[in-house]
């Protein structure tokens, strides 16, 4: 029997970050594992998502695709796992949510495929350059609390994956900030299960070689 809640990701993929959403809104879901190349590319999933790409999910027959979407998405839809801010209060929530998925984004990958903006081209960018995206970003998880103060939120999820895999990817300079956010984020069990799933297909997959 199907579930309301169908995921559709690969684990070496961002559907890292959607799951560890869902295991924070901790409802039941379905998953399903696409290949890259073939079941990704597929005319029955290239339905759901003309891109071809994961993590998408399926919720009470809505597609919802990208990973900012699905966490903002998945904290709409189910109110009691407090993922969210009144909305009256969530200003900081919007701004860094976009901004993750907007200016970070693109000035983490153009570096990483290494894309230099030509000086005096930053405003065309959009981002700017990428030390002004990377202090900026700083400025959001500075402190002791969470982006919206002392509420977790999906905000979290999406932000702090970016910075949790530039971390580890080098794709992010350390900084105490990132470091100390991270850790933050590395201790909540969501965090932890969504690895030990994801980790658990990875090495079946690399078994099955």
């Amino acid at each position: 029997m199907t579930l309301d809640l169908v995921f559709y990701t690969n684990p070496m993929s961002r559907g890292q970050i959607a799951r560890w959403m869902l295991e924070e809104v901790g409802e039941i879901y379905e998953t399903i594992l696409l290949d890259y190349g073939t079941s990704m590319k597929a005319a029955d999933y290239r339905a759901i998502n003309p891109m071809g790409k994961v993590p998408a999910i399926v919720h009470e027959g809505r597609v919802v695709t990208e990973c900012a979407a699905i966490c903002a998405y998945l904290a709409d839809a189910f109110p009691a796992a407090g993922l969210a801010p009144p909305v009256d209060q969530r200003h900081d929530y919007y701004r860094w949510l976009f901004f993750a998925a907007g200016p970070v984004e693109a000035a983490v990958t153009n570096k990483a495929l290494g894309f230099v903006v030509p000086e005096g081209r930053e405003r065309t960018a959009g981002y700017g350059s990428f030390d002004d995206t990377i202090d900026a970003l700083e400025s959001a998880v500075a402190g002791d609390g969470w982006i919206c103060g002392d509420q977790f939120t999906a905000a979290d999820v999406y932000v702090g994956s970016q910075i949790d895999w530039g971390l580890m990817f080098k794709s992010i300079p350390t900084r105490p900030a990132f470091e100390a956010y991270a850790a933050r984020l590395r201790a909540r069990p969501a965090y932890q299960r969504q690895k030990e799933i994801d980790g658990a297909l990875i090495a079946e997959m690399q078994k099955q070689g």
